[in-house]
C-alpha cells in the first residue's frame, strides 16, 4: 500500500474528490492529480506540510501518510540511484555561473566543462539548493512571505504553494528549471566559493529574508559515537509514554543537549519536548502578522 492508494480510498470512504483535497491542502488540483496518478512521487515527510493538511481532512491517524511517504522514497530512491546520474539542464547550470562572483566564475566555467556534472557542480548545485530550501521551509506557514513571493514570480498564492512544496523535495539530481526561475534566483543574489576550503558565501535578498549573508564552512568534527548518551534520554526513549510521538528531529534536539554537573532524568526529558513544541515559547518568524 502506498500513498495514493490510502488517500484514493479515504476519499472515496468519505464521499469526497480531488478539487476538495486541494483546496484543503492549499495546492492546486493538477498537483493533487499528479500525486494521486503517481505522475509524481510523494514529497519527503520531513520538508513539507502537506501530509499533516491531508491527514486532517481525510481524518487519518496523525504520521500515517508520513510513514508511507518515507517508505515509498526509499524504495524508489534505490531505483533512481542504479542508473547513471543525468546533468543538470543548461538553464540551471547557467543561473549558477551568472550569479558567482566574477573572479571565481572564471575559474569554474573550465571546470565544469572539463567534469561536466562532476563532483564539484554537484558540490555547487547542491548548497545552492540547500540554502534555498532552508530559507523556503523557515517561511512556508508564513502566508505574508508567500504571497510576497508569489507577486514576484507572477503567480498565485495556491501555485506558489505547489512550487515551494517542490522545491523543498528536489535535491541535485532533479532540480528543475522552474525551481531555478521561481526560488533559486530571486533568493540569491550573488555567492561564492573558496576552491581551497570549498566555503560558500551568499548573498540573499534583503525582500525575502532578513538575514542578507549566508556562510557555508566545512568544519572537522567529532563522530556521533563518541558523544555518551544521556542515561535519562535513553531511559525517555525507552518509555513509550514519554517518547512514542517524538520526531526524528525532535530527538535529535534532545540527543545534542549537553549538561556539565548534572543527569538530567526522563522526566526532564518530556518537559523539554513539550517546551519545543510550545509556540508561546518562541518569537514570530520574521515578517508573520501579529
Amino acid at each position: 500500500m502506498d500513498v495514493a492508494l490510502v488517500i484514493k480510498q479515504r476519499l472515496g470512504e468519505l464521499g469526497l474528490d480531488q478539487k476538495d483535497l486541494a483546496a484543503a491542502s492549499q495546492v492546486t488540483e493538477s498537483y493533487i492529480s499528479q500525486l494521486l496518478s503517481r505522475k509524481k512521487a510523494p514529497p519527503a515527510p520531513a520538508r513539507t506540510d502537506i501530509y499533516e493538511k491531508i491527514g486532517r481532512f481525510l481524518t487519518l491517524p496523525a504520521g500515517e501518510l508520513a510513514k508511507l511517504a518515507k517508505v515509498q522514497r526509499k524504495a524508489d530512491l534505490k531505483k533512481k540511484v542504479a542508473g547513471p546520474p543525468r546533468p543538470l539542464f543548461r538553464e540551471c547550470r547557467d543561473l549558477l555561473l551568472r550569479k558567482c562572483a566574477p573572479a571565481t566564475r572564471k575559474e569554474l566555467v573550465p571546470l565544469f566543462e572539463k567534469a561536466p556534472f562532476g563532483e564539484l557542480e554537484r558540490l555547487v548545485t547542491q548548497t545552492f539548493l540547500d540554502v534555498a530550501q532552508n530559507l523556503a521551509r523557515e517561511e512556508l506557514r508564513n502566508e505574508r512571505w508567500l504571497r510576497n513571493l508569489a507577486k514576484m514570480s507572477g503567480r498565485t498564492y495556491v501555485q506558489m504553494r505547489v512550487a515551494i512544496l517542490e522545491l523543498l523535495d528536489a535535491d541535485v539530481f532533479s532540480v528543475s528549471i522552474e525551481n531555478c526561475t521561481v526560488f533559486l534566483d530571486p533568493m540569491i543574489e550573488t555567492w561564492d566559493i573558496d576552491l581551497k576550503s570549498f566555503s560558500m558565501e551568499f548573498v540573499l535578498n534583503s525582500r525575502l529574508t532578513p538575514r542578507k549573508l549566508k556562510r557555508i564552512e566545512f568544519l572537522e568534527v567529532e563522530p556521533r559515537e563518541s558523544l555518551p548518551l544521556e542515561p535519562g534520554l535513553e531511559q525517555f526513549l525507552n518509555d513509550k509514554l514519554l517518547s512514542a510521538d517524538a520526531s526524528e528531529e525532535e530527538i535529535e534536539f534532545l540527543r545534542n543537549l549537553r549538561f556539565k554537573d548534572r543527569r538530567p532524568a526522563p522526566l526532564y526529558y518530556y518537559r523539554e519536548l513539550q517546551n519545543l513544541r510550545d509556540p508561546l515559547h518562541f518569537l514570530p518568524p520574521p515578517g508573520a502578522k501579529s
